[in-house]
């Protein structure tokens, strides 16, 4: 093999060769600055449907994210002196006791803001639509103080929900809770999907969450409103009900959180 490039010889090229190694460790030293970043892990100690307990996390907090092995998150709820429990958030069965758990410092949050319109998504923000990852430019607590009564705005604005009867008889207002009930088969989701087709060109953003429905049904509710041009002013939010028992109980506090920032989003455009 040749070499074209010239060689240093003898020794002033031999010394002028190590000064200039010297002279690079030197300063890749001196450049170096390590960090140090204190980390809380923990062992899971049990397992079980959707359950989690979990020992060696002193400091963590109610309601607070820890991460487990695979990318799997879980909430911290019972917080006691020795053993917290956590509500797992995502597919466990490959997690056993005394595997390690760590800490992320953030509480429950969810995505929101406008890159969510048209989207199909579950409690933890993740896409099941097939259109890619949901990158949202705000993310919201699914806990935190409600506002106070006095600084809420008076309801004013009517509702109109597209069925005469319900219009006619039951005044509903934006920013007014209004729960509908009645027995299985009776048409209350007929009710709720109706009321988001009508609300097209009347500045009214709206979140369908779907807990424990067929996925079959859900695609139905789906490609309803998509045959409406419903989608572009709605969120849906998809819990199956073969998920998580973890994600069936945040989703109804994630898809408010969705609703009340989209209203705030409303009342200021």
């Amino acid at each position: 093999m040749r070499n074209d490039a010239p060689v240093a010889t003898g020794p002033d090229g031999l010394q002028t060769i190590v000064e200039g190694a010297f002279a690079d460790l030197t300063q890749s030293r001196e450049s170096f600055a390590p960090q140090l970043n204190a980390r809380e892990i923990g062992t899971i100690t049990s397992i079980g449907t959707g359950i989690a307990q979990v020992s060696g996390l002193p400091s963590v907090g109610f309601e607070e994210l820890v991460q487990f092995p695979g990318g799997v998150v879980g909430m911290a709820f019972n917080v006691d002196e020795h053993e917290i429990g956590v509500v797992l958030l995502g597919e466990y069965w490959h997690l056993s006791a005394g595997d390690q758990v760590e800490r992320t410092g953030r509480v429950m949050d969810v995505a929101v803001g406008e890159e969510l319109l048209g989207r199909v998504i579950d409690p933890l923000g993740r896409p099941v639509d097939g259109k890619g990852a949901v990158i949202a430019s705000a993310r919201l607590p699914v806990e935190r103080p409600a506002a106070h009564i006095m600084d809420r705005a008076a309801v004013t604005v009517p509702l109109q929900t597209g069925l005469k009867v319900i219009d006619a008889l039951i005044p509903v207002g934006r920013g007014q809770r209004e729960l509908i009930l009645g027995d299985r088969q009776t048409g209350k989701t007929a009710i709720a999907i109706d009321t988001i087709i009508n609300q097209r060109d009347q500045n009214v953003l709206c979140v369908y969450c779907a807990i424990g429905q067929r996925a079959s049904a859900v695609a139905k509710t789906v490609a309803s409103l998509r045959e409406h041009g419903a989608m572009a002013y709605t969120v849906v939010m998809v819990t199956e009900g073969n998920d998580t028992p973890g994600l069936a109980y945040v989703s109804p506090y994630a898809a408010t959180s969705i609703a009340e920032y989209s209203w705030s989003m409303v009342v200021t455009s």
